[in-house]
């Protein structure tokens, strides 16, 4: 068996055209354009490359984008400050603040002070319980993007055995409330499960989000099951020791062999994020608005 790649660069494109259909129309029909700040403290270079790719996609699909660049040494009570100037502007309809913040900044503590309504990263612990309960929320992006593939890929997933490794806060949990609002049986398993790869067999969805490189061979995939990979490890080239590679968390050739379908690392799950959020941003803006909510692009 060859499994059937799900192409998320591709996926991800048609939801930000999407997107930038739905802001042209809000401008034309409206005349409301949505705006999304992204705040970043500190210079981590990856956190600068991802912030440019947010900013040059944001524009792209037709909204505003407010990029804040703060010193590393910023005070928290300067961040909180910035924060609040940006719940109270009616021009920004989502937030982001991106992580990880300099160590002297408490992160449960500048999340939780965003507007639940604009916090388009759906970290809130309000979007947080909302989500666990079944309610509308803010949804993280990673896992919208994951049901947003599945969906495509199967239709209905009603019924359907889920598998999730992992149990971060930003996808392991919200990705297995999502598959359980879909009606999907879900079971939430860790590096520490016993007999983790019985317990990946019975996943007609694995969704492997643990963070560690090519953790999960393909003898753990049920036949023609559906594999999405989470996973982004920079790991030591095989075969030339000068350079990297990103791989998943699943052995992608042997997993391959034996799945259904599943997602490549790097091209998969990754660029739907930043689509995801240009469609959370989109989504805030509807709700504050009063209007209809962009169909096929929220939870």
């Amino acid at each position: 068996m060859s499994a059937t790649i799900i192409d998320g660069k591709a996926f991800a494109a048609k939801v930000r055209a999407q997107v930038a259909e739905h802001v042209a129309r809000l401008k034309e029909e409206n005349g409301i354009t949505p705006g999304l700040a992204v705040v970043l403290v500190g210079e981590d270079p990856a956190s600068q490359v991802y912030v440019r790719s947010k900013g040059k996609q944001t524009v792209e699909v037709g909204m505003n984008s407010y990029e804040h660049k703060l010193e590393a040494d910023t005070s928290e009570a300067d961040l909180l400050a910035l924060i609040a100037r940006l719940n109270n502007d009616p021009a920004v309809h989502g937030i982001l603040v991106q992580l990880p913040l300099p160590g002297h900044l408490n992160s449960d503590l500048v999340i939780n002070s965003i507007d639940p309504a604009k916090d388009v990263d759906g970290f809130h612990i309000s979007n947080v319980g909302l989500l666990g309960t079944g309610q509308k929320s803010m949804v993280p992006c990673t896992p919208l993007g994951c049901l947003m593939m599945l969906r495509d890929h199967h239709g209905s997933l009603s019924g359907m055995n889920a598998v999730v490794v992992g149990r971060s806060n930003i996808v392991g949990k919200p990705m297995a409330q999502l598959l359980l609002g879909d009606s999907c049986t879900v079971t939430i398993a860790h590096s520490r499960t016993k007999d983790l790869g019985a317990v990946c067999r019975g996943a007609d969805i694995l969704v492997a989000a643990v963070g560690r490189p090519e953790m999960i061979p393909g003898d753990w995939v049920k036949p023609g099951a559906t594999v999405i990979d989470v996973g982004i490890n920079r790991i030591q080239h095989p075969e030339n020791p000068e350079k990297t590679k990103l791989v998943g968390d699943v052995d992608y050739a042997s997993c391959a062999e034996v799945a259904g379908a599943i997602t490549p690392v790097p091209g998969g799950v990754g660029p739907m994020t930043i689509a995801c959020l240009l469609a959370n941003t989109l989504t805030a803006c509807c709700r504050a608005n009063g209007l209809a909510e962009p169909e096929g692009l929220t939870a």
